[in-house]
């Protein structure tokens, strides 16, 4: 069992922090609202700390799940960021979906520190993490990994070493461009059945149990259905990912059409007053 730190208790930071409570591991956590850490004490027993740096303080590994490339290197770096915190030898392992280019700055800052960092983003949505079966991938040097993979174990169903540092989130792009266009087929499809006038539930019974079959149209489509969208990872999180990806790919050369188009089709989805609904809320602007 392991001295751990969590910074970042949001819809999947705090049963993730649970997680590694529940496993037997020492959790002191750290949030910016102290509300809700406050919560995650009382209903873990952990400890909670004011600051990054207080949290980090003596953790063999430290945690991170907050929103964007602004709020990792907010919790990482200054006089009350964890790294300020960390012993040389200890594990910075970040769940944040950000951009390679500050996972890459930040390791090597943590480098001239002696602290080791994984890039680690996950997919599972909500669910995933307060079931404890997310999938994550990881980007950093062997050794750090195989040091984090026991601690990670804790809320994964699976864990992957993917390459060196940064390669995590870049895998973590393409797991979004796959979603991004999945989401848009489904959303097609089942807007298509409403308007013929065929029961959805019916034909996804069939098709879901053939070439067509998905995550996404297996555990959104009764609720697309419904025009339910409290379930998870909402359109603003998407966006700010979408736009992480088409960053990159013009960064790297690659072309992204789809991923475009449905990052606008998104964007009208916000301007309908949908941000915070999920992504799966897509399908609202073919209704």
């Amino acid at each position: 069992m392991a001295k751990v730190a969590f910074l970042g208790l949001g819809v999947m930071g705090f049963p993730m922090a649970g997680h590694l409570a529940a496993k037997g591991h020492e959790v002191t956590v750290y949030n910016r609202s102290p509300a809700k850490a406050q919560a995650w004490v009382a209903q873990h027993k952990g400890k909670s700390a004011a600051t990054p740096r207080e949290a980090a303080k003596g953790a063999e590994f430290v945690m991170a799940c907050v929103g964007n490339d602004d709020d990792l290197r907010s919790v990482c770096t200054g006089p009350d960021g964890a790294f300020i915190g960390m012993t040389p030898g200890s594990v910075f392992v970040d769940h944040t979906t950000v951009s390679a280019k500050i996972t890459r700055k930040l390791a090597a800052q943590a480098a001239t520190s002696g602290i080791a960092f994984v890039d680690a983003p996950v997919s599972g949505g909500q669910a995933g993490a307060e079931n404890g079966q997310l999938s994550i991938m990881c980007g950093g040097d062997p050794a750090d990994y195989a040091r984090a993979e026991p601690v990670m174990a804790s809320y994964a169903r699976i864990c992957r070493l993917i390459g060196a540092s940064g390669a995590g989130q870049l895998a973590k792009m393409m797991n979004q461009i796959c979603i991004a266009g999945l989401m848009q087929g489904l959303s097609e499809a089942l807007a298509f059945g409403q308007k013929a006038g065929l029961d959805g539930e019916k034909v996804v019974e069939v098709i879901s149990q053939g070439a067509a079959g998905s995550w996404q149209m297996m555990n959104r489509h009764k609720t697309m259905l419904k025009d339910e969208f409290n379930f998870g990872f909402a359109v603003d999180w998407m966006r700010k990912d979408l736009g992480i990806c088409l960053e990159t790919a013009d960064e790297i050369g690659a072309s992204l059409p789809v991923t475009a188009l449905v990052d606008q089709f998104y964007k009208d989805v916000q301007l309908m007053g949908g941000g915070r609904g999920d992504t799966s809320s897509l399908i609202r602007r073919l209704k």
